[in-house]
This record gives C-alpha cells, structure tokens and sequence, in this order.
C-alpha cells in the first residue's frame, strides 16, 4: 500500500482541504482588499471531494481540516463535512472560520460529523476586532463560540494572529478569558507574505516573546500528538482553557510536518511557502483513478523540502493565503 511519506521520513496524517476561496471578511494580514474574483472559478464539488478525501485516508490520513476562505459561505459546507466524515479511516474533520455563521450552524455542523472547530478572533476589544478584520462583528463571532459548546464542542481553538501596536498587548485579557472557557487560544505569529512586507515590518511579534511570558507564568508545555497541527501547546493547572503558538520563524518548526495542502482548484501544494502546486483535479472525475490519484501524491512527496525558506525571506505562496487556505 502506498504511504504519504517524503524523502525525510515525515508521515502526512493530516490534510488542510480548501473548499472556497471566497471570503467576506478584510483582514490586514490576509485580504486587506477584501475578495477580489478573478474570473469565474468552479470549486471542487462534493464528489470530488469524496474521492480526494478517500486516496488520502487510504494512505495514512486520518485528519481533515476544512479550510477557506470562509468554507461556510459555500451552501453545501453541511454536506461536505458529512461526506469527509463519513470516509473510512478519517477519524477527525475540523474546519477553520470566521465565525459568523457559527451561532445558526454550529449544531448542524456537529451533527453532520465535525468534531474541531478552530475560530479567527484577533482582539477581545470589539473596535480593535473591527479595526483588524474589517467587519464589525465581534458578538456575532462570540455568540457562535458559545453556540459551538453548547453544541457539543468539547474545546473551541481561537486564532490570533499577533500584531505589534493592534493586539500584543492583549495577553493578561485573553487569559482571563481563557480562565474558566475551554478554549485553546492560539496565537500564530505574523509571516511576509511578499505583498504585504511592510505590514510585516510594523507589526510582527516574535512568538518566542510569548513563550517565554508564558513560562515565567507557571504554564507548562504539553506532548504533540502525531495528527496534530504546527502548535505548541501550554497548559495550567488553573486554567481550564490553553494556550497554542504557532511560530514559523522557529528553529526546526518544519521538522514534524505532518500536513499537506489541497487547494480549493484541486492543487496539491506540498508546503505552505511552496512556489507552485501539483494540479490533481483531473484524477478527480471517476472513482476509476483512485490508483492514479494515490500514485500522483506518491510521486509528488519526492520533491518535498525539508524545511521553508522564510528565514530568507522567501515566502512561495503566501501572498495567495486565502486560495490555498493558509
């Protein structure tokens, strides 16, 4: 049986699959712009999804995050998330939003068969969120957290990209709130992106500043488990929730790299900071070409790199974040 496995011996438990790259929020580090189409795009459709999910879950995958954009804005999200769940050998489906459908379909979401939901919240102060996402919808975001445990959710994972000047300063508030709130607070340091350099430039915050805040608190670094994300995770005896960070400019950050990236196109894109994607769309169209699918992704692992090359300051395809589901 064919593994995902690259020349380095890393496994590919875990699959980030865009459904759209369609969003309708503004956010500085993504689309300051907000979405600007580029021509008529056909995303992949359910059945494909089926058969993409199913060669990555015959080749170890046991893991899939749905990703956007906002996948939420598509009106057969609830049907993609019971297809993906319902893959043998997939054991967790998790998606990552913006949050604002999440008060009116985070049960329905629970019931089709999603069982991690990761949510962008990058200030606690409703102007700053504003400021930051360019939509004024702070509460609603909020509601759908409370929605998403009431729901079921065991945690929520919330997602803060740090920002030097917006919200670094916004840890003593967020630990408050993690205080009694089954929430894994995830701060995911600012990356360039080629485009946006000098956003970079006045408002990135080295991660490891963080950390070391952290340490000096009490707080205590927990085991990675083989299918989890690029976070490390912090936890403390008096708090329910945690704390994850996520630091790309880390020494060795590429080492346990686990994750591969489908593109809402169909492109497999082997790294996040990669320059170009392997188009497998047309493997997609009949359940015949499973056996090609999987030799494909097998032959494409051969050129995987060993690390990125952000620490010289090349970042492949981040500019396009939103299409990859970065």
């Amino acid at each position: 049986m064919l593994e995902l496995e690259d020349a380095f011996a890393r496994k590919f438990q875990y699959l980030r699959l865009s459904v759209t790259d369609v969003c309708n929020f503004k956010c500085q580090y993504c689309l300051p712009d907000g979405y600007q189409p580029e021509g008529r795009k056909s995303f992949l459709t359910v059945a494909e999804i089926a058969r993409l999910t199913r060669a990555f879950a015959s080749m170890g995958t046991s893991k899939v995050r749905l990703t956007g954009g906002e996948p939420s804005l598509r009106k057969d999200f609830t049907q993609i998330i019971e297809t993906v769940a319902n893959t043998p050998g997939i054991e967790k489906v998790a998606m990552t939003t913006n949050g604002y459908r999440m008060a009116k379909l985070a049960h329905e979401w629970r019931q089709a068969g999603l069982t991690a939901i990761n949510v962008s919240v990058d200030s606690l102060d409703p102007r700053m969120f504003h400021q930051i996402t360019g939509q004024n919808r702070f509460h609603e975001v909020m509601a759908g957290i409370d929605a998403a445990l009431t729901a079921g959710f065991s945690q929520v994972k919330v997602n803060a990209v740090l920002m030097r000047g917006l919200n670094d300063n916004d840890l003593e508030q967020f630990l408050s709130w993690i205080k009694h709130n089954p929430i894994q607070l995830r701060f995911i340091e600012l990356m360039k992106t080629g485009e946006m350099d000098e956003l970079f430039d006045r408002h990135h915050v080295r991660g490891a500043l963080i950390k070391t805040q952290l340490l000096h608190l009490g707080w205590q670094q927990k085991m990675r488990a083989f299918n989890d994300g690029p976070a490390e995770v912090f936890y403390h005896p008096d708090y329910q929730g945690e704390i994850g960070l996520i630091m790309p400019y880390a020494k060795d950050f590429c080492a346990s790299c686990n994750r591969l990236r489908v593109s809402s196109l169909g492109k497999l894109h082997l790294c996040l900071f990669g320059d170009y994607g392997v188009d497998l769309r047309d493997l997609l169209t009949d359940d015949s070409q499973i056996g090609s699918l999987q030799q494909r992704l097998s032959d494409a692992l051969v050129d995987k790199k060993a690390t990125h090359f952000l620490h010289e300051g090349h970042s492949g395809m981040t500019p396009n974040l939103a299409s990859i589901g970065g």
